[in-house]
């Protein structure tokens, strides 16, 4: 599978990365077995990019994550993590579950948010513990949104110090915003965006500002989100949006897109997973799964071909922003 090189790092990833908020129970519980079969789902496919966080599972999703990659060479794989909330044992007994917090695994501990030097330190020694690693290759700042002035003052600061003393390859942060990233990469001299949900196939707001922003300054964006919760792999009443049900306009309008791909024979979810390659700022997309079979259709849809004639339509139909950069229509084959 291609790689591409981080912004001015040293870090590679692939066409295809792995999100592994699913295997952190997202939503709903998964077997171990069913975790270890999706990251080794993953390998054979050729995806080498594995992204986690605190967040997922309370710390389930990185220990589950190091234990499959156990026994794999170490450089031969990414794994990329994340900093800005630290997981603080509970100590009220029965404390319940997480799901409020959309995870299915016991609440055994809580969130804390921490952008300081002394926090991201911290997030990051207990990350190595629970992935049993003595690094990571990419590490970004999670959800600032709220606290985009100690991110910047004091969080980020922290992460360049790492970079420059060679404990991470790269760093970033990630978001399900564009506002704050572009702002990032104006001010700061970060590798890399994680943007979720802002660059599809429904919303191009990343259009706007971060991609040209990144492309101006040679630095990369991993696109996430890429169909919005689900709502571009099988548009329908109820399908969710955002975390949530998707209102009416946002159903109507993916329900078009579904029109337009389907009179080319393109299933929606091929054409969402091919869409954000056209930006030349994109180095990976990023797709969660929580099973093998979630996998191997990801992997099938990136070899759909893609036909110019369906983008055509989507612009004639303002399906798409304008100037929204569109991939080339390849052959179909295995990603290489």
């Amino acid at each position: 599978m291609r790689t591409t090189t981080l912004g001015g790092s040293a870090v590679g990833v692939t066409q295809l990365a792995l999100g592994c908020a699913g295997i952190g129970n997202l939503y709903q519980p998964v077997s171990d077995e069913a975790a270890f079969a999706t990251v080794d789902a993953a390998w054979d496919a050729g995806i080498r990019t594995f992204d986690t966080a605190p967040h997922y599972g309370l710390g389930l999703s990185e220990r589950r994550l190091g234990a499959a990659l156990r026994g794999r060479p170490r450089d031969t794989y990414t794994v990329s993590t994340k900093v800005g909330r630290l997981l603080v044992p509970n100590k009220t007994a029965g404390a319940g579950d997480d799901l409020a917090d959309g995870f299915a695994v016991p609440a055994t501990h809580r969130r804390v948010w921490d952008f300081t030097a002394d926090g991201v330190l911290r997030s990051l020694e207990a990350s190595l513990n629970r992935l049993g690693l003595d690094r990571v290759d990419i590490l970004l700042l999670h959800d600032p949104d709220d606290h985009a002035e100690q991110a910047l003052r004091e969080a980020y600061p922290a992460l360049e110090r790492l970079r420059a003393q060679g404990v991470v390859g790269a760093i970033g942060v990630g978001m399900n915003q564009s506002a704050l990233p572009a702002r990032f990469l104006r001010e700061t001299d970060i590798d890399v965006v994680l943007l979720a949900g802002r660059y599809t196939l429904l919303d191009q707001d990343g259009l706007a500002e971060l991609l040209p922003e990144a492309a101006a300054r040679g630095r990369s964006v991993v696109i996430g989100g890429v169909f919005n919760s689900g709502l571009l792999t099988a548009p329908r009443p109820g399908a969710t949006y955002d975390y949530a049900p998707a209102p009416r306009p946002v159903l109507d309008r993916a329900l078009r897109l579904l029109e337009v791909t389907e009179r080319h024979g393109v299933p929606l979810r091929a054409a969402a997973l091919h869409f954000p390659f056209g930006h030349s700022a994109v180095a990976s997309v990023l797709t969660g799964a929580r099973s093998p079979e979630e996998v191997r259709d990801t992997c099938e849809q990136l070899c759909r071909p893609v036909p110019d004639a369906l983008w055509d339509e989507l612009r004639a139909e303002g399906l798409l922003a304008p100037g929204s950069p569109v991939p080339v229509a390849t052959p179909s084959k295995e990603p290489s």
